[in-house]
């Protein structure tokens, strides 16, 4: 039996919004691919709306709602949420309405659904302003109480939407996220011409982190326990990320490296392409987070044939398992002397545990992600459909 899902994607800002915009993205091509008897219908804003099209363009059981308005500008997306989405879904005549990025509707003509990535607000306040964290709050936990079923992207944050009381147990299940499998395709060898080759072709192997800089990433322990080894490893140090409230601390970091020349920042962000050849050609990979809802990029530099170094903090040990290595402490100097121990690895432990992070990060899958979406709104509508 078909079903008809609104979407709600007027948070998803291309480019702006992280690991929230690759899950929504990844997992609407996996409905669209092996669930048509699923049909989409997406709420879309000026922001968006060509890249759904172009990427969901194939699928006849897609379709496009345009509101016209930018998401850029947060206030206005929250009002427009709340006031011209509902009207929007009434006129689609969708049977469910599922919301991926923390907010919904305060009302809507049909059941909803709404995904809580994580409660990063609540454990690191301050990664955003007060008043910002304060309407979050209000918003997150009305979305919780409004709609009738809450996911979340792993057990770890289920249980943080429970430690805060958002939800009643029952209410609330996780949707595991999956990994792109193209990570584990080698590229053919990039160009010199091409803006990273200064990463790809360099004479010395490069240690990569991927984080925008929030303050709980951590990206300034990273610079400071690489300035700390740097004389001892012939490694640069590749850092992708934009700009967000943690940038005071990194840039007081960056200041203190002696050789800037071994330190190499993309803060622009780069294509999917070249995001995959900068996990393939790196010799580490490092997140020293101190929270994370998931933990997508470590998966995918574990798909990559990557060693990863990363914290047990948040889901990141649920994720990956006793296939990276853990730093006990966030600290320049235990995340020091994990990147020299890493480096020094003999070849066969290497490969082993390389390996094995590979093996285990092909258990995550995008339809897998999409089967339990599709098995929520089977639930939600009391398992009308089947398939």
């Amino acid at each position: 039996m078909n079903m008809r899902i609104g979407v709600n994607t007027l948070f998803m800002v291309p480019g702006d919004v992280g690991g929230t915009e690759t899950f929504l993205r990844q997992t609407l091509y996996a409905l669209a691919a092996h669930h048509p008897e699923c049909s989409l219908v997406l709420f879309t804003t000026y922001d968006n709306h060509e890249v759904f099209r172009g990427e969901l363009g194939q699928f006849p059981q897609v379709e496009y709602v345009l509101l016209k308005f930018s998401g850029r500008h947060r206030p206005l997306r929250i009002s427009l949420e709340q006031l011209f989405l509902p009207l929007a879904v009434a006129r689609a005549r969708v049977d469910a309405l599922w919301s991926p990025g923390y907010t919904a509707p305060f009302w809507a003509p049909c059941p909803q659904v709404v995904t809580i990535p994580d409660l990063q607000y609540k454990s690191f306040p301050e990664d955003m302003g007060r008043l910002e964290r304060m309407v979050l709050d209000c918003l997150v936990r009305m979305a919780c109480r409004r709609c009738n079923m809450v996911l979340t992207i792993s057990e770890f944050s289920r249980q943080e939407v429970l430690r805060f009381g958002f939800a009643a147990p029952e209410k609330v299940r996780p949707v595991l996220l999956g990994v792109d499998p193209s990570f584990a395709t080698p590229l053919p060898p990039v160009d010199e011409q091409e803006s990273l080759h200064r990463c790809l072709t360099a004479e010395r192997p490069y240690i990569l982190c991927v984080a925008h800089t929030y303050p709980h990433k951590n990206v300034n322990v990273l610079i400071g326990a690489f300035a700390m080894v740097a004389h001892r490893i012939e490694h640069n140090l590749v850092f992708l990320g934009r700009p967000r409230r943690g940038e005071p601390e990194v840039l007081a970091a960056e200041s203190g490296l002696l050789d800037q020349k071994r330190y190499i920042r993309l803060a622009s962000g780069v294509p999917f392409s070249d995001l995959k050849r900068l996990y393939q050609g790196a010799d580490l990979f490092v997140l020293p987070s101190a929270y994370e809802g998931f933990g997508l990029p470590v998966l995918e530099a574990m798909m990559s044939g990557v060693p990863v170094i990363t914290t047990r903090q948040g889901s990141l040990p649920e994720v990956a398992g006793d296939t990276v290595h853990y730093i006990e402490s966030i600290t320049a100097e235990c995340l020091a002397a994990k990147i020299l121990e890493v480096v020094n690895m003999n070849r066969e432990d290497r490969d082993r545990l390389i390996a094995a992070a590979c093996k285990r990060a092909t258990t995550f899958t995008w339809q897998r992600t999409a089967d339990g979406m599709k098995q929520a709104f089977s639930a939600l509508r009391g398992n009308a459909f089947h398939g």
